[in-house]
């Protein structure tokens, strides 16, 4: 039997951690920064429809208004980040990289006059890629991992909309469309256990040694006398044969 490459592809390794927090770890100290020396650095934010505001697609998940909006979006980035590393570690960066640049141009385009900070469009990036990747892939993994996601942070969605003065719920829009999106793109780099040797297109049951012990009947035949017999009579014919021959003495 062929071994199913998904225990390839869900392999662990040391960026399944390392990158994630040094991902968050970093965030914190640009906070720390902020807060310590260059508080200036909190305007950096996504300016719509502005052309200066274009930098802030780049700067702004680094950004956050105060220690507890840090908090919030730390969390569920670290485990959607670990999660992202672990089942689809090949378009990981792809997905961290243009995630953080569509789902800040979305802002850009149709956001208030307002700098929009936070990580939190990122989060929405993430949540939406895993959720529509794991049913796209129907892998019972990879969808359970998106029933997970639903049941962990589906509350999210109303974010999504205006439904709080203060928060950039275009951000979080823009987040939901980017994931999906990437979901889409990347549709087919989803993971697919490898056929068995009977699932094979070329393969013929005739040829197969295991099943050439079982009858008509689903019997198992532990001795392939057919062969062994066929085997012992070529053996018997090779073997010399010996004539004796007498003459009767009349004396």
């Amino acid at each position: 039997m062929a071994m199913s490459n998904n225990q390839q592809h869900f392999k662990y390794s040391t960026g399944v951690i390392a990158y994630p927090i040094a991902f968050v770890l970093s965030i914190w100290i640009v906070f720390w920064l902020q807060v310590r020396f260059f508080p200036s650095i909190k305007r950096m934010g996504v300016y719509p429809q502005e052309l200066e505001g274009l930098l802030g697609i780049f700067t702004s998940p680094f950004i956050h208004a105060d220690i507890e909006h840090l908090y919030h979006n730390s969390i569920p980035l670290f485990i959607l980040s670990v999660a992202l590393f672990y089942f689809y570690r090949k378009i990981s960066w792809k997905v961290l990289f243009f995630g953080i640049v569509l789902s800040g141009l979305f802002t850009w385009v149709i956001g208030r006059p307002a700098n929009h900070i936070g990580a939190s469009g990122l989060v929405y990036v993430l949540v939406s890629f895993i959720f529509f990747k794991g049913i796209f892939a129907r892998h019972f993994r990879l969808v359970a991992l998106s029933l997970i996601i639903i049941f962990l942070y589906g509350s999210m969605i109303w974010y999504a909309f205006p439904v709080k003065d203060g928060m950039s719920w275009e951000g979080h829009l823009g987040g939901l469309i980017s994931g999906f999106i990437f979901a889409v793109i990347f549709r087919k780099a989803i993971a697919k256990p490898e056929r068995y040797v009977w699932q094979q297109p070329d393969y013929n049951e005739e040829d197969d040694p295991f099943l050439k012990h079982f009858d008509e009947n689903g019997n198992f035949i532990e001795n392939l006398e057919p062969e062994v017999e066929e085997e012992a009579i070529s053996e018997e014919n090779e073997k010399p044969s010996i004539t004796y021959t007498f003459k009767k003495n009349n004396d």
